[in-house]
């Protein structure tokens, strides 16, 4: 089997990935497993936080989306990330600017999180034709605890924060300008590439986890928010009902999809963060995230019936939302136009 762009299918995980974990050890807690973000350990009387995250599909801010991608999947845990390194591979041919830009932009992203660049590896690698940046992130879990992505209940409400498509929305805006720039103008594209700034959920996700009574959080990234749901979903074993009319979807999104031809509920999505908590807990989270100035709604709810994963479209119809394997990133940038 050959696999498609992005993420290796669910199933690849199970029969392959999570065969092959090396030594079973008293002190993970947390470790592999379908939808989980970080890894949790033990250390001595702390408990950690890991996560492990490459960026590969964009090139204009790689370095800056490789801390945010990682960090975000630590703060999806409830924790504050503190350490981050990186492995940075270049194509042969590569100079110093290509170097200095990916470091500068990692350095910005990392100093404005509060995280400390602790080390690393970079090299120029054969066969590459753009950068690649893989990032590690760490943190240490505080007196309340952790979350994982597998706590969803039946009858917890499923928050989004800022929308959709985050982050592929700023990729395509900057890896295909010209295109864009043709059809929607200079000024439309300026805006769309302000995207990139929302692309951390470091302040969501630790809003959300310290209002309390969160069950689940999860970043959705490949697959979107359509993908992050259904990622969610597996691991709790549960299911869910979205409803579209409460799902935001940017101007710009909207309509960088539409000349794509792809779906925005299915676009890379960083910066967007999927939170489930009781009702209760849940309207307290919207209104904490949105006196921060973060745009937050309730979506749907998450059903007990593991095989229902519904989006129930304006006019009342309700679809299936199944997983896919590829995400809709690599569709747009494979398309040829004009």
């Amino acid at each position: 089997m050959r696999f498609p762009p992005g993420k290796v299918p669910p199933k690849a995980l199970t029969d392959i990935v999570f065969k092959h974990l090396g030594a079973e050890r008293p002190d993970v807690l947390l470790g592999p497993s379908h939808g989980e973000d970080a890894a949790i350990v033990r250390s001595g009387k702390q408990l950690l936080a890991f996560s492990c995250d490459p960026i590969s599909g964009a090139l204009d801010r790689i370095g800056m989306l490789s801390v945010h991608v990682t960090t975000n999947d630590v703060a999806t845990r409830g924790v504050k990330p503190s350490w981050f390194l990186s492995c940075i591979m270049l194509p042969e041919g590569s100079g110093e600017n290509v170097l200095l830009t990916i470091c500068r932009q990692m350095g910005r992203a990392a100093k404005k999180i509060g995280v400390s660049i602790v080390g690393g590896h970079s090299e120029t690698t054969p066969g590459l034709n753009h950068p690649v940046v893989i990032g590690f992130a760490a943190g240490v879990v505080g007196r309340r605890g952790f979350v994982s992505c597998s706590g969803a209940r039946p009858g917890g409400k499923i928050v989004l924060t800022k929308g959709v498509g985050i982050e592929g929305t700023g990729i395509l805006a900057s890896d295909r300008t010209g295109l864009l720039a043709k059809r929607f103008g200079r000024g439309f594209l300026s805006e769309a590439r302000k995207f990139f700034a929302m692309t951390s959920v470091v302040e969501d996700a630790l809003i959300a986890f310290n209002s309390g009574r969160v069950q689940a959080m999860h970043d959705p990234t490949e697959g979107g928010v359509a993908g992050g749901l259904n990622e969610m979903a597996t691991a709790s074993r549960t299911g869910f009902r979205v409803y579209e009319d409460s799902i935001e979807v940017a101007p710009e999104t909207e309509k960088v999809c539409k000349f794509f031809k792809v779906d925005p509920l299915r676009l890379v999505s960083s910066g967007s963060l999927l939170v489930v908590a009781e009702e209760k807990s849940a309207a307290t989270i919207v209104t904490r995230l949105r006196r921060k100035g973060i745009r937050a709604a309730v979506i749907g709810e998450v059903l007990s019936n593991r095989t229902r994963r519904i989006l129930v479209r304006g006019d009342g119809r309700e679809e299936n939302l199944p997983l896919l394997c590829a995400d809709e990133l690599w569709a747009a940038l494979r398309r040829p136009y004009g």
